[in-house]
């Protein structure tokens, strides 16, 4: 089987690295979008006693919510290529009690053969590949008859405020321009369905969305943060200039527009798609 989720011809590289700050903004991301991705597990049946294979894993965030709604009684196996997030997820799960939990240095290829799970997750990958369809036909072969395969992904561009936040727009429209201009998908959380029917699986889909009215969200800091890992890679394809990035001022800045705009900003929405085999 060739549907590995390191295929070099399909996946593109992960632009932001797996250093300490870009595992410490991936925790304050998976806060901002645990309640929304739990509904979405739930909804697609991920239930008491299941065993579970979440791939590309990452800190453990979505493993750790797979690992609640199965019980001590399920269990699952967080896979991913990272050393370095494997460690973290690691330890994070252990800290909070998640015996039932694996974590794994393994890839898709790795598992043909062999045990079958009853269901497949994954949060914010299909991104990072040209073409999802095979890695979803090979997840698909992982999983036993009738069980699930459930996938999440947001919509970066829906990023939305009332009244307008230029300041945020732009900040949000050079993350949208890297991701383009880096071979990824911004907006995957809409081409769920396509991707689920190009590989002959019946998505169906949930869409959830986080509104924040002020500072106190976590919403803005994740942003800054995210700002902050892609800063180099911004700055040399000239998506944004040293000034524009200086961190500290566009923090204040943000913040300072938020509090006087008395702006409700709308955070992209998060779409699930699930599908039995």
């Amino acid at each position: 089987m060739n549907d590995n989720i390191e295929n070099d011809s399909n996946s593109n590289q992960y632009i932001l690295g797996h250093a300490e700050d870009e595992l410490t903004r991936l925790e304050k991301q998976a806060e901002l979008f645990a309640e929304g991705t739990e509904t979405i597990l739930a909804a697609a049946g991920i239930s008491t006693g299941m065993r579970v294979l979440d791939v590309g894993c990452g800190a453990g965030d979505v493993a750790m919510l797979a690992g609640r709604l199965v019980g001590p009684t399920g269990s699952v196996l967080a896979i991913d290529r990272s050393d370095d997030a494997l460690a973290v997820a690691g330890r994070r799960a252990a800290a909070k009690g998640f015996s039932h939990i694996e974590f794994a240095k393994r890839d898709i290829a790795d598992l043909a053969g062999g045990e079958k799970f009853d269901a497949v997750t994954g949060r914010f990958l299909l991104l990072h590949f040209k073409d999802p369809t095979p890695i979803l036909r090979g997840v698909a072969s992982l999983v036993k008859p009738g069980g699930t395969v459930v996938f999440a992904e947001m919509d970066i561009g829906s990023t939305s405020a009332t009244p307008p936040f230029p300041l945020l727009e732009k900040c949000v429209g050079w993350i949208v321009s890297l991701y383009a201009r880096s071979g990824l998908e911004p907006d995957m959380g809409s081409k769920l369905y396509g991707a689920f029917r190009a590989a002959g699986l019946a998505a169906s889909l949930k869409a959830t969305c986080r509104i924040e009215t002020g500072l106190d969200g976590g919403g803005l800091a994740y942003l800054v943060g995210t700002l902050q890992t892609m800063k180099p890679a911004l700055i040399a394809l000239g998506v944004a200039t040293p000034e524009e990035l200086d961190i500290p001022s566009l923090t204040q800045r943000l913040a300072a527009d938020m509090t006087a705009g008395g702006h409700c900003v709308i955070y992209p929405r998060l779409i699930g798609a699930w599908a039995r085999t």
